[in-house]
């Protein structure tokens, strides 16, 4: 079963709910596809297994068979290629290494090289595989590398994906393939405003959803609203708590050190496996 915890923006905490969800269920692979800051490995400390670098292939050309004809960039659709001086010239951040220019060639004149664009980190702690994928700074796209990592998790196991903040190309990819989605909500106006974004999302994508409200201290009345208008249950209210900012702050999962937060957050893996989001 794979997860995707979401969350309209960043500081909501959905870092928080995803590690200590897969901590929880002890025997579980835990996947960070916030690869642009992919802060989950602070907390779990992974003994490190491997480092494999993430490539995506891009065209080189061969100036000494090109005829000019400018067929390769006629085909790109992203507009990766011009003409300059007799040669085609390649924009790599542009390139969506579909392999078209090397297709519609006549004169073989292109081949495709391998361009490092991430890395994936594996390790493991307690029972739990911690996934990592790093983008590359500088990167446009974190979709490559958001594939790798997914691949690399697998899908034998109790699979949490915390996903980028926001609802950009890298969340529905890390997202498609998901069997439900736990959307995480601050309860704020600028929280909720986000919240309805990454719940459209899911929605668009047509997956099962549950709701975690963070940093609950009382009541906000539009998205309780809203949850009820749109059927979305509310499986766990984490309330505001200095301890618990502490335990984040030092790099620490909470449900090791908290039991009652233990106990709520197994009643939310039960809910999850027993099928309770919508």
């Amino acid at each position: 079963m794979r997860v995707a915890v979401l969350s309209g923006k960043g500081g909501a905490g959905k870092t928080f709910v995803s590690v200590n969800l897969a901590a929880t269920a002890k025997s579980a692979v835990y996947i960070d596809c916030d690869v642009e800051e992919p802060n989950g490995r602070l907390y779990w400390k992974p003994n490190i297994e491997s480092e494999t670098p993430v490539s995506v292939l891009i065209p080189e050309f061969d100036a000494a068979k090109c005829s000019g004809c400018r067929k390769c960039v006629e085909f790109c659709r992203f507009h990766a290629l011009i003409f300059v001086k007799g040669n085609p010239m390649l924009f790599p951040s542009v390139c969506h290494s579909c392999g078209g220019c090397s297709l519609v060639c006549p004169e073989n004149a292109v081949m495709e090289v391998p361009r490092p664009v991430g890395t994936i980190e594996k390790g493991a702690r307690d029972g739990v595989h911690v996934v990592t994928g790093i983008l590359n700074t500088g990167e446009e796209s974190a979709v490559p590398t958001i594939k790798a990592a997914l691949c690399a998790g697998g899908d034998d196991d109790f699979t949490v994906i915390d996903c980028p903040p926001g609802s950009s190309c890298g969340v529905m990819e890390s997202v498609k393939d998901a069997d439900c989605c736990l959307l995480v909500a601050e309860p704020t106006a600028f929280g909720f405003h986000n919240f309805k974004m990454v719940h459209r999302l899911s929605v668009l994508l047509k997956k099962p959803c549950g709701v975690v409200i963070n940093k609950a201290d009382a009541p906000y009345k539009p998205l309780e609203d809203y949850c009820v208008a749109q059927g979305l249950p509310v499986l766990l209210r984490v309330p505001y708590s200095e301890r618990l900012a502490e335990l984040g702050a030092a790099g620490e999962i909470a449900v090791e050190h908290e039991p009652e937060l233990a106990k709520a957050f197994g009643g939310l893996l039960s809910d999850i496996r027993e099928g309770a989001l919508s």
